[in-house]
């Protein structure tokens, strides 16, 4: 089913079987209509030659037949040559062609005076056999018969057909290459657009560019039409979500020093820290779901693409400033490390929430680990700290859930990262590693189980 998924695969097939039809077609009747040729010369030739035998024969004083003259095909003449006379007149003997050195020919076809035929035994095989009578002045008739063995029919027949097979062959396969570099230079076109599809896809260019046929030019014009649309709606997005984070956590700013106030003071202790929670419950679901909208990526959407090598240094910065008492380093350096197809804004929102995850649980240090080269990359963030059970691995992927309520943070910074890694069809896990610590690890090109 692999190859009749494609165009290109049900083209080659049709052709195929086209060529083959039409082949098949002529040769089959190519080799009946020669055979039908030969066969008619042949007996067209015997009949000729035993109407020639029957006038070169005349009969003796004594009534036995005898040639007045050899027969003009001189190869009667050569021993067992495959062509044979042969006259009888019962009682009177019987006179046959030099050719006929042993053996002989039956007589009993030549039993009327019109000429028949058929195949019989000769004196090497299988031999197409005329023969008349002739009545004589008195007594017995003469029996006239001449016979050419199958074998030359037969030899003439299968060279043609061997031949034939030969350039019908070479005719088939000139026919097959055409058709293929037909259908490759057809296809070319779309071969083009599918990379520069993928090129979107991949981040490497913003639209396609490129002329193309008629018949695809039009597509090219929408696909960068929505192109473009795409990149305008994502990023009046990203405004949107901007301009509703400072419209949001302002009031919420409010909201959450007044609970503070009236939780400093004991007024109305309960419902200050009912007011106190529910403000910290939604501040985490507005922060959630904003930074969800801000992301570019999507499954099927058209990706920028992002150097980890421009994305890592200033995050390990604001770390460094973040956690001054943790050693943030990367191996190996990020450099000139291969774009990822991601936007640099999403790319840099998993990071650094993974980096400052880390931060917070880390002992003394961080280290980040870049393994971009293998099929999936990785990018690891490893600390020193004391790591998640097993069980809960995937519970502090939950909003709001953290491993222990003991350290600072408000549950969303695993969430998030791998909700985004997940929008480019990636993931994000936590792993131990071979050297016993433990790490946050962003899988790229790995879709999530």
């Amino acid at each position: 089913m692999g190859k009749l998924s494609s165009l290109r695969g049900r083209f080659l097939l049709a052709i195929l079987l086209w060529v083959a039809l039409g082949i098949g077609a002529i040769w089959y009747s190519s080799v009946r209509l020669f055979t039908a040729h030969v066969e008619a010369q042949y007996h067209e030739e015997l009949e000729v030659h035993v109407r020639e035998l029957g006038g070169l024969t005349e009969l003796d004083t004594a009534g036995r037949p005898q040639m007045t003259r050899p027969l003009s095909d001189p190869r009667y003449g050569v021993p067992l040559s495959g062509f044979y006379w042969q006259v009888t007149r019962p009682g009177f003997g019987e006179i046959k062609s030099p050719s006929m050195t042993r053996g002989g020919l039956d007589y009993d076809i030549a039993h009327s005076s019109d000429i028949l035929h058929r195949v019989q035994d000769g004196p090497t095989g299988h031999a197409i056999a005329y023969g008349f009578t002739r009545a004589a002045p008195a007594g017995t008739p003469l029996h006239f018969v001449i016979a050419t063995d199958e074998r030359h029919l037969h030899r003439i027949i299968t060279s043609f057909t061997r031949e034939l097979t030969v350039w019908l062959s070479l005719l088939a396969a000139a026919l097959l290459a055409s058709g293929l570099a037909i259908i490759t230079f057809g296809f070319r076109p779309l071969r083009r657009l599918a990379a520069a599809v993928d090129g979107l896809r991949q981040g490497r260019a913003t639209r396609i560019e490129g002329v193309y046929p008629d018949e695809v030019q039009g597509l090219v014009s929408d696909l960068n039409a929505y192109t473009a649309r795409n990149v305008e709606i994502v990023e009046r997005g990203r405004v949107q979500a901007a301009a509703l984070a400072h419209s949001l956590r302002t009031p919420l700013a409010v909201v959450t020093d007044e609970a503070e106030r009236l939780l400093e003071t004991g007024q109305t202790l309960p419902a200050a820290e009912t007011f106190l929670a529910e403000s910290a419950r939604m501040q985490r679901q507005i922060d959630y779901h904003l930074a969800r909208a801000r992301s570019g990526g999507s499954r099927i959407g058209v990706a920028a693409a992002a150097q980890p090598g421009r994305v890592l240094p200033p995050l390990l910065a604001a770390m460094r400033r973040c956690h001054p008492d943790k050693r943030f380093t990367v191996d190996p350096s990020p450099g000139d490390s291969p774009p990822l197809a991601i936007d640099p804004d999403d790319l840099s929102e998993i990071l650094s929430n993974l980096l400052d995850n880390a931060g917070k649980w880390a002992r003394g240090a961080v280290e980040v680990r870049l393994s971009l080269d293998g099929s999936p990359a990785r990018i690891t963030v490893i600390d020193d700290g004391p790591g998640v059970e097993p069980a809960l691995r995937e519970a502090v992927f939950e909003i709001g859930r953290r491993a222990d309520n003991a350290v600072g943070g408000s549950g969303l910074g695993l969430a998030i990262a791998r909700d985004l890694a997940r929008d480019y069809g990636w993931d994000v896990r936590l792993v131990d590693l071979p050297d016993g610590r433990f790490g946050a690890e962003l899988v790229i090109g790995r879709n999530p189980a």
